[in-house]
């Protein structure tokens, strides 16, 4: 019933048209205020949290490092000659270009595979699970996982073990020649004894520095070799641990309890070159045969006693930022993957049903159909990821150790280091602040239109 009707039964002259839209800009107006009233809880923290701080970062980057003396832009000048800024730069280009791109490339092919596992829902869950470990946490992980010792981190250990199942390592790291009894150390770190050979002929090898519990579990209690047991063609001897538990025994000679040190290499040398080698045995026994007349002299080579191999260094100036950006791969793919397996979902399966009608493999169907259709979804994530690796910070700050720091800094660690990491210039850091606001409005406004747009 209209107003005029009400008035008429009343017996009253309807509203005129002005007082009806005066009614209307009040209604309107109580509406502003009322909503006005709900927001401004909302506007206040926004307000303290994102504006104030905001415009003081910018008015801050125009003073010196006290905060007294205003130097217009200098900071920003300082900013781009300072050659820590200048890596954090292109550290800061490197994640922008890698971390999004194989985020978006492993999303979308986990996504795709997923649609075709029987348990999706499972392994979606398994991928996503480290989206609920904080940055810290996967911070610290990661740093033990990248430590170069073998004994804690994990890649090495695997590394060393795939090295070590190849090439073999190392017999005796610490042994070294007893001094004085017939061998001498080559530059190389070799041992050669001191006085030639020849066939027929026996000798005796005795070793320190080796732990009896170091040893290797086939040891056996070395033998004596005896002069005139040879044969005419062959050269004999042992290498043994020169020390007995307990104490006790002579010094060069091969006395009870004393251990052979198997997995030895021996080399029979001749003119400087090498023309027969061998291995020790449990007790230390070795032996050459077929020798030719001629003067032979014995080699342990350097191969013995070199250190053991210990992996790499992933946390090196080399591989820093790579293996942070490794870790970061490991928390964020389950993010792409969701996203992107939402959008897959949605695609119109009647097209992707007519090209395999149509006789399209697989292949064609996601490079020709599945990732056009996908265009739109694969952009925003893209663009979210390059805002969110823009301003990375804990994992680069936890993961890199101190003496690699600089060689893995970022715009956002580079600004707390200039800030608060001892640098104490925090005009220098409100200047990095803003340069990293700047970065990122771009990929902001182009997200939003892209909502916007998608909504309309």
């Amino acid at each position: 019933m209209t107003a005029t009707m009400l008035a008429k039964e009343k017996g009253t002259d309807p509203p005129s048209p002005a007082v009806r839209a005066e009614r209307a800009r009040r209604a309107r107006r109580r509406g502003r205020v009322v909503a006005l009233l709900f927001v401004f809880p909302a506007l206040l923290l926004l307000g303290a949290l994102v504006v104030y701080p905001l415009l003081f970062s910018v008015g801050r980057s125009f003073f010196d490092a006290s905060g007294t003396r205003f130097v217009g832009g200098d900071n920003y000048t300082e900013m781009f000659r300072d050659p820590a800024t200048l890596k954090a730069i292109r550290n800061t280009t490197i994640w922008v270009v890698v971390a999004p791109a194989l985020l978006t490339g492993l999303g979308l092919i986990l996504a795709v595979l997923v649609e075709k596992v029987r348990w999706a829902t499972a392994f979606k869950l398994l991928l996503f699970m480290p989206m609920a470990v904080s940055f810290l946490a996967a911070g610290i992980i990661f740093r033990l996982a990248y430590d170069e010792d073998p004994d804690k981190g994990v890649l090495n250990a695997a590394v060393v073990s795939v090295h070590d199942a190849f090439k073999g390592s190392p017999s005796y790291p610490s042994a070294r020649a007893r001094e004085g009894f017939g061998l001498t150390h080559g530059r190389d770190g070799s041992y050669l004894t001191d006085a030639s050979l020849s066939p027929g002929a026996t000798v005796t090898l005795p070793m320190v520095g080796v732990l009896p519990k170091d040893l290797p579990g086939g040891a056996s209690p070395a033998r004596a070799v005896e002069g005139g047991k040879a044969r005419a063609d062959e050269l004999r001897g042992v290498v043994y641990l020169d020390f007995a538990p307990g104490g006790g025994g002579t010094q060069g000679k091969v006395d009870r309890g004393e251990s052979g040190m198997p997995g030895m290499k021996v080399e029979a040398v001749r003119d400087g070159r090498t023309v027969a080698s061998t291995t020790t045995g449990s007790d230390g026994s070795f032996r050459f045969t077929g020798l030719t007349a001629g003067p032979y002299e014995v080699k342990l080579p350097q191969a013995n006693f070199a250190q053991p191999y210990q992996g790499i260094s992933w946390l090196g100036p080399t591989l820093v930022t790579p293996m942070i950006i490794g870790a970061y791969l490991w928390i964020w793919t389950g993010f792409a993957m969701v996203l992107i397996g939402a959008g897959l979902s949605a695609l119109p399966r009647d097209a992707l049903e007519a090209a395999r009608i149509d006789g399209a493999n697989e292949w064609q169907i996601f490079r020709r159909i599945t990732v056009p259709l996908l265009a739109p979804v694969l952009t925003v994530v893209f663009v979210t990821l390059v805002i969110n690796v823009m301003k990375v910070f804990d994992l680069v700050y936890i993961i890199a150790p101190g003496p690699v720091q600089q060689d893995a800094t970022v715009l956002a660690t580079q600004m707390w280091l200039v800030s608060f990491g001892g640098g104490n210039n925090q005009g220098l850091g409100s200047a990095l602040g803003v340069l990293l606001l700047l970065l990122v409005i771009p990929a902001m406004v182009f997200n939003v239109r892209r909502f916007r747009r998608s909504q309309r």
